[in-house]
């Protein structure tokens, strides 16, 4: 609700003036009671996959009042118009590459882009108008960033089909032609690598501008790397909230100290083994008796 407080004692009326007085008051209070908004649904998406289609939404609820116009804007440029009134209602701009507007699928509330690539980057900006007298607007913007996924992997390089306690691992972890560079991370039977384990390097980028990352992690092996079992190495890659996938190998330990820990040097005979050496003796024994007393 908009208040205007006027003081008497400043102000000489005459009649004329005092009916432009009391329009300005209507029109300010029939303003504030009716506004053009946007829903809580509207949706300008931070990332799409190059290739597919985008679809960004500018959804309103007039208030009771008519429309006027939908408009969208490419970094503050003009690219589709919907004027109900108008003949034909829909206008749109081709002269941003990248930015290609399937005209059957977009709508009042939704525009539909074709075949994003890089070029389809950018601030995206919607603007609702409400019809004469008053032409309330709304407007709400975002940044829409295009994502291209990995080939494939990520792959796990160098890496040994059998480690022994006292050996060094040495691998190398990489996810190939993606933008941006997806991130890496190693773990070592499911737990986070220590970043003093890992070796970093700088980002390779091809000549589309696709970008591979790698990571490295090297360390020794230990006892406490086998005593689940086999020794796991885990490498994840993410791009934001798009893409997200990983890669385990499976070591086997070489040789018995890989999978126990230091025993003691004096280790008894079980008394369940000692009875049973016990026995064969006395049966070997009774044996030799009867072989002899044969032969006599």
């Amino acid at each position: 609700m908009y208040y205007l407080e006027i003081a008497p004692a400043q102000w000489h009326w005459s009649g004329k003036s005092k009916i432009v007085h009391t329009c300005i008051v209507i029109w300010v209070l029939i303003g504030g009671t009716n506004t053009v908004r946007l829903l809580q649904d509207s949706v300008i998406p931070p990332h799409a996959l190059r290739g597919q289609k985008a679809v960004l939404r500018c959804n309103y609820d007039l208030e009771g009042d008519n429309l006027y116009s939908v408009k969208w804007y490419f970094n503050q440029k003009e690219f589709y118009r919907y004027i109900p009134t108008d003949n034909p209602p829909v206008t749109i701009f081709n002269h941003h590459p990248g930015v290609n507007v399937n005209p059957q699928l977009s709508t009042t509330k939704e525009v539909v882009l074709d075949e994003i690539d890089f070029l389809t980057s950018g601030q995206y900006r919607c603007e609702i108008s409400g019809d004469a007298p008053k032409f309330q607007t709304a407007s709400a913007e975002g940044l829409l960033f295009v994502v291209d996924l990995p080939d494939n992997g990520p792959d796990i390089l160098g890496g040994r089909p059998r480690y022994t306690v006292g050996d060094h691992v040495n691998v190398t972890c990489a996810s190939r032609n993606s933008l941006p560079a997806a991130k890496l991370s190693w773990y070592i039977n499911g737990e986070k690598a220590d970043s003093n384990h890992l070796i970093p390097y700088i980002h390779e980028t091809n000549h589309e501008g696709l970008q591979t990352s790698k990571l490295g992690l090297g360390f020794k092996v230990d006892h406490k790397h086998f005593t689940r079992g086999d020794l796991k190495l885990k490498c994840t890659a993410t791009i934001s909230t798009v893409y997200w996938k990983s890669n385990e190998e499976s070591v086997q330990g070489a040789g018995y100290n890989a999978f126990s820990t230091s025993m003691s040097p004096a280790r008894g005979m079980s008394s369940g083994g000692k009875e049973r050496t016990d026995l064969n003796l006395k049966i070997m024994f009774l044996l030799v008796q009867c072989l002899f007393l044969h032969m006599g």
